[in-house]
């Protein structure tokens, strides 16, 4: 069996990784580049990265590709390379989790940037090979699920499911942004989200970044409701950030502690994984692990 389904069918909590793109920033890199560049360009960093995620207790680690769909990377000076960028990542992922044999990597799959037709100039067939051809390098590479995640309407986030099942037989975890409330910026809902992919057969349901804990805590509520018993993900930011007038930065004020307390209460009411977005430093992770292992 999958090992990540071989997870969740014990009681255990797996806690996921946390932020990306703030941590890197944190570590020296400039606004604006590509996290996925740096997967060819600074190897090291990202290794070093996700490396202190593990060091924290993550369970799962998130490749750095979630902006690696061939559209999305088309600006990128490796957009003839998107294939071998997701290889590449899902590389420096599992050698990262190899410090502990029990790691899972996850391969990461964000939206392109764009609106389908007829809002944007996405079209949806050409959106779906692109998501189908991340996938299905994502899944050579051998990475144990995929989470589709930062979504915000259907048209896409279908397109990226109908996509990757079509290359691969992995778990699928869909998360979506509510940063309206309790509402992505489509005016998508919780309830209708855990009630289209659990009919399609995603392995968990879900919400990332966009929004406070306390919205979160709502968030997972919604779908518990909505599908009780279904497994469910909450990865949200390090609460809203401030900006930092000085030195133009987001500053996350959330402690790891915080972090931690809200955590539980997204496992009590049925998150099986656990982590942080935005703002959220290995610290905020080794929070999590506290209070919820």
């Amino acid at each position: 069996m999958n090992k990540f389904l071989e997870r969740l069918n014990t009681d255990e909590i797996l806690v996921a990784d946390g932020a990306t793109g703030t941590n890197l920033q944190k570590m020296g890199i400039q606004p604006g580049i590509a996290p996925e560049d740096l997967v060819m360009d600074a190897p090291d960093t990202i290794l070093e990265l996700a490396t202190a995620f593990v060091d924290a207790g993550s369970d799962i680690i998130l490749t750095c590709t979630f902006g690696g769909s061939g559209i999305r990377m088309k600006e990128s000076k490796y957009a003839d390379r998107a294939r071998e960028v997701n290889l590449r990542a899902v590389e420096l992922a599992q050698k990262a989790a190899s410090k502990r044999s029990e790691v899972l990597v996850a391969g990461s799959i964000g939206p392109i940037g764009a609106l389908m037709k007829p809002y944007g100039p996405l079209d949806p067939e050409e959106a779906a090979a692109s998501f189908a051809e991340q996938a299905e390098a994502l899944a050579e590479g051998g990475v144990d699920l995929l989470v589709i995640e930062t979504m915000f309407a259907f048209d896409e986030t279908d397109a990226a499911f109908e996509g990757a099942r079509s290359v691969t037989d992995l778990p699928i975890v869909v998360s979506f942004s509510y940063d309206r409330g309790v509402r992505t910026m489509m005016g998508v809902k919780p309830t209708d989200v855990v009630k289209s992919y659990q009919k399609k057969g995603a392995t968990l349901v879900g919400a990332n970044c966009g929004t406070t804990l306390e919205n979160m805590e709502k968030i997972i509520r919604e779908y518990a409701e909505t599908a009780p018993g279904f497994s469910l993900w909450a990865k949200p930011n390090a609460g809203l950030p401030e900006m930092d007038l000085e030195t133009n930065t987001a500053i996350y004020n959330i402690s790891p502690e915080e972090m931690g307390k809200f955590a539980k209460k997204y496992v009590a009411l049925g998150a099986r994984v656990v982590g942080g977005c935005c703002g959220s430093t290995p610290d905020h992770v080794a929070g999590i692990v506290k209070a919820v292992k």
